[in-house]
């Protein structure tokens, strides 16, 4: 009980803005408990009535159940339109929350998670929570309404009444059981979708590589396992239910037989009269699924428990781990930044190791090293995407722990070698990082990116939906819209992460000659595979296993450094 208190607090956060909808929706409930307890006794009335062919208090009643039936009717509709405002406010509310909240969890968490953690959470465990309130309203309401009929007996004849609250203890007792056992399945069920989730979110979104390495069969093979492992869990869950509804069904039908013989008794030696039991017979019928919905409601209550803890997991736990940035701002730096004997590893491998470096503001440096050297790290470790064991990052003099998030990420922009493009146009997948970007300033970063002759010939040219990751652009434009997208951004430092890579030698040369055009205005950070695109930086940084080996302008670096020589004669041999 502790536990559901507690998560009802914390679910009462996303509804308090609407406790007026919910104090009219308790009053519509408080006037249907009385009506339906009600209804049985005025239906018992037409029968006696009937058959003691009193036809003018036969249809005077009949007026009255009309008239209720209808106010009924009237309340279970507003009942339910304020249920609606309730549930969808507050789901809205949750969603956001948690969205905001992942957003906010540092990489390496996400890493090791897998997107379907997160999916799983965000569309089912919301839904569960922001359906608590209305859950609650309705079964509580459907309780109080039969225990307000077990009242009703009890005035009537108090040893039916015994009879059925043993009959009702009796099932509640293999209710609680059955939602003991449910409960426990339910928590591996979810675990096992969650996997399914993951993996189908991977599937799609690595559709093309899937079928360019003819490995659809191994996947299928492996989605299928993991949907067979989750199914076989909910059989399992679908297993109990039906076994203990056997249990509950069994009984009822016991109860229904020993009811029938125990009125015939009472009639018999006049101890209750016709109607009287008509009366008791029609609410019987009723509190039979007493038990049903205390055990419904015991499950809600489990599932809106398990729901809340995981999305309470991802916001408050520390399993769950957030990026912290420091309190300090400043609008628009410098572009000054310093590496002091830095280190960082992924897990037990180290990838930078007390790596220094300093860059002057409106410098334009390139880093150049073999695959895995380190250098899309350094970009990482700079936008504060990991965190640092070890050494000092610094922008304009200040630490970077120091730095609040708008401060290091507003001032920084970086285009990587794979840019996640959104499934939307054109226009709006450049208004994501300025929402108030105007055409003239998206058609200018578009010009400059060499995209705005490709956009022209579109049919709807900027209005144009480009699908999810951008899968109806090729890889060069996708960058270049990229590029595109950074630019309006207008921020002190670029971080160029391969983002030429994927282009042919003649856009190459034209992103080439853009970059050089920005240059002595922005700190511009290149990492480059094509040597040809950085020859003319003010200086280039040759990393090895984490270190910079070596630095210095293009022409120091062909006679000084023999690696560097070596990878740039090798890219000549290839263009010839």
């Amino acid at each position: 009980m502790k536990e559901f208190i507690k998560n009802l607090r914390f679910a009462w956060n996303y509804t308090k803005d609407n406790k007026f909808v919910l104090v009219r929706y308790l009053i519509c409930d408080f006037f249907s408990i009385i009506i339906r307890v009600l209804i049985p006794i005025l239906s018992a009335k037409v029968i006696v009535y009937l058959t003691d062919n009193k036809f003018y208090q036969l249809i005077n009643i009949a007026v009255v159940i009309f008239i209720t039936e209808n106010i009924f009717n009237i309340i279970s509709r507003y009942s339910k339109y304020c249920m609606n405002v309730v549930y969808h406010d507050a789901l809205s509310k949750v969603e956001v929350d948690l969205g905001k909240n992942i957003l906010k969890l540092e990489n390496k968490i996400i890493d090791e998670k897998g997107s379907g953690v997160f999916i799983q959470r965000l569309t089912i465990d919301t839904s569960r929570l922001a359906d608590i309130f209305v859950v609650l309203n309705i079964y509580i309401t459907n309780i109080l309404t039969e225990v307000g009929m077990f009242f009703a007996i009890f005035i009537i004849s108090k040893l039916v009444f015994c009879y059925l609250v043993i009959i009702t203890i009796l099932l509640y007792i293999i209710q609680k059981l059955k939602t003991k056992k449910f409960n426990n399945q339910d928590k591996k069920y979810r675990k096992k979708l969650e996997k399914v989730s993951g993996f189908t979110t991977e599937l799609v979104r690595g559709s093309r590589d899937i079928k360019m390495l003819n490995a659809e069969d191994n996947f299928i093979n492996e989605l299928k396992d993991k949907i067979i492992d989750a199914n076989e869990e909910h059989c399992n869950m679908q297993k109990t239910s039906r076994k203990y509804s056997f249990y509950i069904g069994g009984l009822l039908d016991t109860n229904d037989l020993l009811l029938i013989i125990l009125l015939v008794y009472l009639i018999s030696n006049n101890y209750l009269i016709v109607s009287s039991a008509l009366v008791i017979y029609n609410y019987s019928s009723k509190i039979s699924y007493l038990v049903d919905h205390i055990g419904i409601l015991l499950e809600k209550v489990k599932d809106f428990n398990l729901s809340t803890n995981r999305i309470n997991d991802i916001i408050n736990s520390n399993e769950f781990k957030k990026e912290n940035f420091g309190a300090t701002h400043i609008k628009k730096v410098n572009g000054d930044f310093e590496f002091k004997n830095v280190s960082f590893s992924y897990g037990k491998k180290k990838i930078i190791d007390d790596l220094s470096f300093k860059i002057n503001a409106n410098e334009t440096v390139a880093f150049v090293g073999k695959s895995g050297a380190g250098k899309s790290t350094i970009f990482s470790l700079l936008i504060k995407m990991y965190d640092i064991k070890n050494g000092e990052i610094l922008i304009d003099g200040i630490n970077i722990n120091e730095l609040d998030k708008d401060t290091i990420r507003g001032n920084i922009t970086i285009i990587s070698q794979n840019p996640y493009i959104f499934n939307l146009s054109i226009k709006e997948n450049l208004k994501l990082v300025k929402k108030n970007a105007n055409n003239k300033e998206i058609k200018e970063a578009c010009k400059i990116a060499c995209l705005d002759e490709f956009i022209e010939g579109l049919p709807d040219k900027y209005d144009t939906i480009i699908g999810e990751g951008g899968v109806n652009l090729s890889g060069g434009q996708k960058q270049r819209l990229a590029i595109a997208r950074a630019l309006i951004q207008k921020t002190e430092i670029i971080l160029f992460d391969e983002a030429t890579s994927a282009l042919d030698n003649e856009t190459q040369y034209k992103i080439k000659k853009a970059i050089d055009n920005m240059k002595n205005e922005y700190t511009i950070l290149i990492i480059a595979h094509r040597l040809s695109t950085i020859i003319d930086c003010d200086r280039i940084l040759f990393i090895k296993d984490g270190k910079i080996k070596d630095s210095g302008t293009h022409d120091y670096l062909l006679k000084n450094c023999s690696e560097y020589k070596e990878l740039y004669e090798s890219e000549l041999s290839k263009n010839e």
